[in-house]
């Protein structure tokens, strides 16, 4: 008897452990708050004009589907907790900054258990965007097709838009070009020739980077490889963030 519940028990674990290995290499996942994440996979871009870098993505992870909203802001932080300039649930959560960001992470991690909530890393999130390409922008070097991808100067009408309404990239992310900047976590610095992989940035800095252009910028501000920057505590009506979450 004993020896069939020792059997019984240790196929139950080896079940769960398979279940939960399937899990984490499921394409898509919503979290208790329906935040959608898609899986990015493993590889390689390359990046920079005048100093060309190689970057390795060693190991798949799992980003934002969509830029973090007003609506998810508020079921984190409280539903009186909404610093958006254009006030709509659906809408990209905006006017925060770096370091609101990283309380907005803490107080989910604490939420879903855990500590797998992330800002990307720049590398990350360029890769990401890129979904191999290798052009200005994942649809090619046409800008004339960037109305059907982003909200951007020409067709935003100087607000953001609920996300989701546009085109997604060939990875299944929308809003990666416009509507709000989206904060990683590197600290600013200039790239170096070479390869690298999983790169982080500097351990400090005075400048947080962040990415992917607005409803306010040209359609040269909203390319894969475009880059923005600023103080951690700065904030603005075109700013907000998108998450990673590593199955780690």
């Amino acid at each position: 008897m004993k020896r069939f519940f020792s059997l019984l028990l240790f196929s139950l674990l080896f079940v769960g452990v398979s279940v939960g290995a399937a899990q984490a290499q499921d394409k898509t996942f919503a979290n208790s708050i329906g935040m959608e994440f898609v899986l990015i996979p493993a590889g390689k871009f390359t990046t920079g004009t005048k100093n060309e870098r190689v970057v390795t993505i060693s190991k798949p992870f799992y980003l934002g589907k969509y830029e973090v909203t007003q609506k998810q802001w508020q079921a984190v932080m409280g539903i009186t907790s909404n610093p958006s300039n254009f006030k709509e649930r659906t809408n990209p959560v905006e006017q925060v900054s770096w370091d609101d960001a990283q309380v907005f992470i803490k107080k989910l991690n604490q939420k879903e258990g855990g500590n797998k909530y992330r800002l990307p890393t720049e590398a990350e999130w360029e890769y990401a965007a890129r979904a191999g390409s290798d052009t200005e922008w994942f649809f090619g070097k046409d800008p004339a097709d960037l109305g059907d991808y982003a909200w951007f100067d020409k067709n935003s009408n100087k607000t953001t838009h609920p996300v989701g309404e546009k085109k997604p990239n060939p990875w299944g992310l929308y809003d990666i070009y416009g509507n709000v900047w989206e904060w990683v976590q590197d600290w600013a610095e200039d790239y170096k020739e070479g390869k690298v992989t999983d790169p982080t940035g500097p351990e400090s800095g005075s400048y947080r980077v962040f990415r992917g252009g607005s409803w306010r910028n040209t359609d040269e501000r909203c390319r894969s490889a475009e880059r923005g920057q600023s103080l951690p505590g700065f904030r603005e009506g075109n700013l907000g963030f998108r998450l990673a979450f590593s199955p780690d």
